[in-house]
């Protein structure tokens, strides 16, 4: 009984850590971005192989990068092969983001279809191995726009242009200024979600999410926490004892050894001895009793 109880036990506490850890996953995978502008999709893909040189890298963004953003592109060695970046044409993108306003006290969800490119050239790729880029942006409403793209090219390597020397700038300070101390929004409007930016207007999205109210933002959260309510209860179900169930609780309740088969059957035998003795008694009393 007790062996029985510890493994029930142990197998909700496994189902109560596997719920754990899918509301966890369900919170990471499933909760929006509250920043906007964020990198939607970008070619190649974060870890995705090249095998043939391109000269241009593309990212594509929720809305326009500010005109003072800054990217990177880093060999395996550390050395940049960036040769600057260009705005390209918008795309239609496969899987709409999702983005979180803030609207009079509740997040909004928002979802965007188009993405906005930047164009990163490459003047080289002097070596094989992983390759980063890195971006930083300032988006319309003031929140910080940075990350990484890392990938691994694979190719044959080229030389560098003539007269090619690696670049050295660093960001534009007011860029960084921007990014380290993001102005909190306006409060002309208590509806507005987003400030004005004088670089990179907010471009309007493309189409709201169906159906979404003030409340949609909270549902991403609510759900785990249901789960994890949900699971807690049926693991209280499975552990308690059930009602009128006899409960160990010390060597008084504990159940007696059963008698082993070797015991039984020298109990039966000495049981056997005793009647054949008593039936070999009779006849000599009966004996008695005539004479």
């Amino acid at each position: 009984m007790r062996s029985t109880r510890m493994v029930t036990v142990h197998a909700a506490c496994r189902l109560l850590a596997v719920a754990l850890g899918a509301a966890v996953a369900l919170v990471v995978a499933g909760s929006p971005a509250s920043a906007h502008g964020q990198l939607a999709i970008s070619d190649p893909v974060a870890g995705a192989t090249v095998s043939q040189p391109k000269q241009t890298l593309e990212l594509y963004f929720t809305e326009a990068p500010a005109t003072n953003a800054y990217f990177t592109v880093t060999a395996p060695s550390g050395v940049r092969v960036d040769a600057g970046w260009r705005p390209g044409p918008e795309k239609r993108l496969d899987r709409p983001v999702t983005e979180l306003f803030l609207v009079n006290g509740k997040w909004e969800p928002r979802l965007y279809h188009t993405g906005y490119a930047a164009l990163v050239q490459v003047a080289h790729w002097p070596e094989k191995g992983e390759y980063t880029a890195s971006y930083l942006s300032v988006a319309s409403d003031r929140e910080p726009v940075r990350g990484t793209v890392k990938f691994t090219y694979s190719g044959t390597p080229t030389a560098a242009p003539q007269g090619w020397t690696p670049p050295t700038n660093a960001a534009d300070p007011a860029l960084l200024a921007a990014a380290e101390n993001p102005d909190p929004p306006s409060s002309a409007n208590p509806g507005s979600t987003t400030s004005t930016h004088t670089t990179a207007p907010a471009p309007p999205p493309t189409d709201n999410a169906s159906g979404a109210t003030g409340d949609s933002g909270v549902t991403v959260w609510l759900l785990p926490v249901l789960l994890l309510v949900a699971v807690a209860a049926m693991v209280f179900l499975v552990i308690r004892p059930k009602r009128g169930a006899r409960i160990n609780t010390g060597p008084a309740n504990r159940r007696r050894p059963a008698t082993s088969a070797a015991a039984r059957r020298a109990a039966a035998a000495r049981k056997s001895v005793a009647n054949q003795s008593a039936r070999n008694t009779q006849p000599s009393r009966k004996r008695g009793g005539n004479r």
